[in-house]
């Protein structure tokens, strides 16, 4: 699939590839019900051995504790599978709500997906430094 072209399978998330990376990109209110559109794909996504993903949260409006979760889940998925993960953030409350719950140290947010996609610590995973640690289930 071309770095342009992207599969939406739900309203809330658009699946692309780009520098060798799965882009999932998240959009509108992440909720509890966007969430649960969600997951399923995440879930797909997250369980390939050695897989190289990006979450990307710049076309997010709303952001809450569903959304967190998810995130969580696919970095402990990636972990466990050897995977890497990198995170695409700039709004200032989604932020503001990554740095709060540490989630931020554990899976640095870059501002652009080109920037997350050029820098190795961006990520999570076996070329990130630090180790793992739990979060919310």
């Amino acid at each position: 699939m071309a770095a342009n072209e992207g599969a939406s399978p739900t309203r809330h998330l658009r699946v692309h590839r780009q520098g060798g990376h799965t882009v999932l990109a998240f959009r509108g209110e992440i909720d509890i019900v966007a969430s649960a559109d969600i997951a399923p794909y995440l879930d797909r996504a997250t369980d390939l051995s050695g897989a190289r993903l990006v979450i990307d949260l710049s076309g997010v409006d709303f952001f809450d504790c569903s959304g967190l979760r998810l995130l969580y889940r696919a970095r402990a998925r990636v972990l466990d599978r050897g995977g890497e993960l990198r995170l695409v953030c700039a709004h200032p409350l989604t932020l503001r709500v990554l740095r709060v719950t540490g989630l931020a140290r554990l899976l640095p947010p870059r501002p652009t997906l080109d920037a997350a996609l050029s820098h190795a610590e961006a990520a999570s995973g076996p070329a990130a430094s630090g180790s793992a640690a739990p979060g919310p289930g």
